[in-house]
């Protein structure tokens, strides 16, 4: 982002600052907001806001790459506590479903119209998707998925995920994107089933 580090309680105000910036965003978008507005709401000065990031642009995109940063931490971290190959594929796309319910509809929409944060988007889905396939691999090596072309059902994971990131999935369903990221995970668990 370009600003010096702080240290101390100008660090910690910082991160406190950034993470009320992040919940106000995921709750409400930000397509709506100005500057002006931010600082408002978040009760600080414009030039506060200057500090985190050089423009608004940047400031969302800083936004959006915490918010998957942190979920894909927490994502991985609960597939870490399960052992079983083929629990581990339902508690990924679960723990996927999860960091996403608390998440507004405005927030994706406008995510999904910004460029910038569509990108980040787009880069985590493709990641989880990578991901999604090194957990098939593992429960069909494993013997605990039957023997399916795994290159084939990554690619198809991957082309629903895509969806549910463009917003296509929500606006031909009316699932969420975490309601679509759950009905993703009971297909594929039924679908691996042995």
């Amino acid at each position: 982002m370009g600003t010096p580090k702080l240290t101390g309680r100008g660090a910690a105000r910082r991160s406190e600052l950034f993470e009320d910036l992040v919940a106000l965003l995921i709750d409400e978008g930000f397509v709506q907001f100005t500057l002006d507005d931010l600082a408002a709401r978040l009760r600080c000065s414009k030039r506060t806001l200057y500090g985190l990031a050089n423009s608004k642009e940047q400031l969302v995109r800083a936004a959006v790459v915490h918010f998957f940063r942190r979920a894909t931490a927490r994502v991985e971290a609960a597939l870490e506590a399960e052992p079983d190959p083929a629990g581990r594929l339902a508690v990924y796309l679960r723990a996927v479903a999860a960091e996403l319910a608390p998440v507004s509809p405005s927030f994706f929409d406008d995510v999904a119209a910004f460029e910038p944060a569509a990108e980040v988007y787009e880069r985590n889905t493709r990641a989880a998707a990578a991901r999604i396939q090194q957990l098939i691999e593992e429960g069909v090596t494993a013997g605990a998925f039957r023997g399916v072309h795994v290159p084939f059902a990554a690619e198809v994971i991957t082309s629903v995920m895509v969806r549910i990131q463009q917003r296509q999935v929500a606006a031909a369903t009316g699932l969420p994107d975490a309601g679509a990221y759950a009905n993703l995970a009971e297909l594929l668990m039924h679908g691996l089933a042995r």
